[in-house]
């Protein structure tokens, strides 16, 4: 029988600081994001899917650029039981396709500027697309605005699939990882226990979320750990060396 704190955001929420307005992320630009903005705002994008019609199990093909409400529109298919397929914002008309095809998704949510692209690619089923932007714009936010934020997390079962994660294809054509809540559960409490994560911890978040270093691992540290984020839109040199003084804790790749 499924339960409810087997769904990984139910992980997440129940280590949420209990005064809701703490600051979750912030930008280099000054802008601040509570966790009460994270729980509102998953919660209308997944009162939005229910509103779609999309189903427990359906899988949400991804290709957008870093941005909170990027972030928010993974916990949002967490809470919803859908599956979360991210790819890398860089890849072209031809990569999309296959992995449109190969992963059948219900619903594809791309940048405004490739909808036309996306929307003209050839789908195994009926797939509306969805655009979202990196200013809190585009169709899916529109959308959602009068969505109510008042969303019950999906139950979920430990081995109920959560991310459809695909390898660079080194060896062939990329494969799909099945990861399920169960695996991102027990990966982020080992990190956070080994690492010894609590709330008053400052993360500098530089990392891309389209794959595990920086979704499952950095923010997923975070939002286990009810601990705090500058995110960065990308890595940048100089204002990686101005934020660090301010952060207990760097990930990143040599």
């Amino acid at each position: 029988v499924a339960r409810s704190d087997d769904n990984l955001f139910s992980r997440f929420a129940e280590r949420f600081p209990t005064e809701t307005a703490t600051v979750l992320l912030e930008t280099p630009t000054g802008q601040r994001y509570s966790y009460a903005d994270a729980l509102a705002a998953s919660g209308r994008l997944a009162s939005y899917f229910s509103k779609l019609g999309l189903q427990v199990g359906d899988r949400v093909t991804i290709q957008v650029s870093k941005s909170p409400e990027a972030l928010w529109l993974y916990l949002a298919c967490l809470r919803a039981g859908l599956v979360y397929q991210p790819l890398n914002d860089a890849y072209g008309q031809e990569e999309m396709a296959y992995f449109i095809g190969n992963a059948e998704p219900s619903l594809i949510v791309c940048d405004p500027a490739n909808q036309a692209i996306i929307a003209g690619l050839p789908k195994k089923r009926d797939c509306p697309v969805r655009t979202l932007g990196t200013n809190a714009d585009g169709s899916l936010i529109e959308a959602s605005r009068s969505c109510t934020p008042e969303f019950e997390t999906t139950a979920r079962n430990h081995d109920d699939l959560a991310v459809l994660l695909y390898s660079s294809g080194t060896t062939g054509k990329p494969k799909g990882a099945m990861l399920t809540h169960g695996n991102l559960i027990a990966n982020t409490e080992t990190l956070i226990s080994a690492w010894r994560f609590t709330p008053d911890d400052r993360l500098l978040h530089a990392l891309p979320i389209f794959h595990a270093h920086g979704l499952f691992v950095a923010a997923g540290c975070a939002l286990m750990g009810g601990a705090r984020m500058v995110f960065l839109p990308r890595f940048d040199v100089d204002t990686v060396i101005g934020q660090l003084p301010r952060c207990t804790v760097m990930m990143g790749v040599p």
